[in-house]
């Protein structure tokens, strides 16, 4: 297995805090690269039967048990162990003795904050990057295969078939995580509300017209987007309007975290079905978001990003927001960057403001970048290799 960026990051606040919670995707690694960083450190996964017995029975005894500390797999599966887990480390604060993981950020996180506040710092893992991607021996090299791939790490790691080892995913994903979360009872309703919200990646989240489409009632359309939010399939990005004095567009836009599941979602097989896709560009937008919030997490930042919309049609795929500093970023498939697209970009920056420091982007389907006066030119394939 090749090391993730997010590594350093976890090291450095094992040294700060006497636990370290990692939450993610299942399947995005976060076992591995928790045994690879803190090798020293017993091991338990609350996956296996008899392990959440006796975590859930004698959690005492359970703990107990690691005297230096533990890696203690899918915490989720028995939240009441963070609650022993706070005794245990008031009695003795040493710094990394506990690592936490789990993939529903919402029973993980509920438990945690309750219990665990101050004591564990928190990190998200995602799927791989484009820079962990390509430190596989193979990888994708166009644009098309990257998109239809993902960053599910077994798929780089086994050399999968990507919609073979998706479609598992997915099963699994709809047969226990959701039922975890929620008891639903008819699955393929849910999966057809799935597909539907894939095929609405990367654009504004409409509600009522997806419960119309997806044959159930908007609260409950409701409730069924939280549970792909909690399980780490989804996310909603917010619109950007502070301090501004024009009539903005307040709805977020839907966006998944990884595109693979995405195209597979859609029926999309191959790269050359890709290539010719009406959602292509959609995907695109969505792989670049995905890129730059990978990048953000694995050095520490959680916020930040929004997407800006004004009711007359002008837009920004993605606002980043450092302080004084604005990056306002337009991703765009094609190969060619236009000088209408370039000037669109320009009229969002003075929109909301010359701020110092400020960066416009253009992220572009093809494989020559520009470096302009007044825009950066970014190909998709050197989009890695950006400060985000």
């Amino acid at each position: 297995m090749i090391d993730r960026d997010l590594g350093p990051r976890l090291r450095a606040a094992a040294k700060g805090f006497p636990a370290v919670t990692l939450t993610g995707p299942r399947q995005s690694g976060k076992s591995t690269l928790c045994r690879l960083v803190f090798p020293k450190l017993a091991y338990a996964n609350l996956e296996a039967p008899d392990v959440r017995t006796f975590a859930a029975t004698d959690p005492r005894r359970f703990l107990g048990q690691f005297d230096k500390g533990a890696i203690i797999d899918e915490i989720q599966r028995v939240p009441d162990l963070t609650s022993y887990l706070q005794q245990m480390i008031d009695d003795d604060p040493g710094h990394g003795r506990w690592v936490l993981t789990g993939s529903q950020s919402l029973t993980m996180m509920e438990s945690v904050s309750q219990s665990l506040a101050g004591r564990t710092a928190v990190q998200h893992l995602l799927p791989l990057a484009r820079s962990e991607a390509v430190r596989f021996a193979r990888y994708p090299r166009s644009l098309d295969e990257t998109l239809l791939t993902g960053g599910y790490p077994r798929i780089f790691d086994q050399r999968l078939k990507p919609s073979e080892w998706i479609g598992s995913y997915v099963r699994t994903y709809l047969e226990r995580d959701v039922r975890l979360v929620s008891n639903i009872g008819d699955l393929a309703v849910f999966q057809r509300f799935v597909q539907l919200c894939a095929s609405r990646t990367a654009q504004l989240l409409n509600l009522s017209s997806l419960a119309l489409d997806a044959g159930v009632s908007q609260p409950t359309a409701k409730a069924w987007l939280s549970i792909l939010e909690a399980t780490f399939i989804a996310f909603r990005l917010q619109p950007y309007f502070a301090n501004v004095g024009k009539r903005l567009i307040k709805t977020p836009k839907l966006h998944f975290y990884d595109t693979g599941l995405v195209c597979w979602l859609l029926g999309i097989r191959d790269p050359s079905h890709l290539a010719v896709h009406p959602l292509r560009g959609p995907i695109f937008e969505t792989w670049v978001l995905t890129e730059i919030l990978k990048h953000r997490f694995n050095r520490g930042e959680h916020a930040g990003l929004y997407f800006y919309r004004d009711r007359q049609g002008l837009e920004a795929d993605i606002v980043i927001e450092e302080g004084r500093k604005l990056t306002v970023v337009e991703a765009k498939v094609g190969q060619t960057v236009t000088q209408d697209l370039v000037n669109a970009g320009d009229r969002v920056q003075t929109i909301l403001g010359n701020r110092p420091q400020s960066r416009r982007v253009v992220v572009f389907g093809g494989k020559e970048g520009q470096k302009r006066s007044d825009v950066e030119v970014v190909s998709w394939n050197s989009l890695h290799e950006q400060k985000w």
